[in-house]
């Protein structure tokens, strides 16, 4: 029988990154809980790894200052001291600092949806969508190719439901991008299945 993993009280973003964590899991701070992370499954891995590079890609073409990273802590506006999220992606165009533990002013954030982190996935969306520096949340299926953008208005408030994207080009006005949204999924059987049927 496998004993019941001891977490630590709630703690502030400060004691997580303090905190002893076991080894051979990736963690994130949610309400001062620590929340163990699965490791990703093959698909949500090849999606974010093609999602990373091709971002990388672009940013580096167009001689831009900002830079893709992968499983960043960030951290919400709202209950700020108790919370440090990990995306699967983000983009930043502030400078990246020497020993800091989070993320500074990301603009894009990007989740990769698998069954299994389904509602996970989406509280981190609605914590994401409080810090000011960001102008849009990509969320990508795992399962099928498609994803859900939300879109900050001029106004600085956000869409009452996201744009739903299964064909044709996606773009991303946060760093000038627009690809078909297929091409994120290249290394996938999704991506194959696509190739085979057009």
């Amino acid at each position: 029988m496998v004993a019941a993993l001891k977490l630590p009280d709630l703690l502030t973003v400060g004691a997580f990154l303090a905190w002893d964590a076991p080894a051979g899991q990736r963690w994130q701070l949610v309400d001062g809980v620590p929340q163990a992370m699965a490791p990703p499954g093959t698909a949500h891995a090849a999606i974010q790894s093609e999602v990373d590079r091709l971002l990388g890609n672009h940013l580096l073409a167009q001689g831009s200052h900002c830079t893709v990273m992968s499983t960043p802590g960030v951290i919400p506006r709202v209950q700020a001291d108790t919370n440090m999220r990990v995306p699967d992606l983000a983009v930043t165009c502030a400078p990246v600092l020497p020993g800091e533990a989070a993320l500074r002013e990301p603009i894009l954030l990007i989740e990769i949806l698998s069954p299994s982190n389904r509602a996970e996935t989406w509280t981190n969306v609605w914590s994401y969508a409080t810090i000011p520096s960001v102008r849009e949340i990509l969320i990508l299926q795992s399962t099928a190719i498609g994803a859900d953008l939300l879109r900050r208005n001029a106004d600085g408030t956000w869409p009452d439901r996201s744009l739903a994207i299964e064909q044709g080009d996606l773009t991303l006005d946060s760093i000038g991008y627009t690809v078909p949204i297929a091409a994120f999924y290249r290394t996938t059987w999704l991506g194959e299945a696509a190739q085979a049927g057009s």
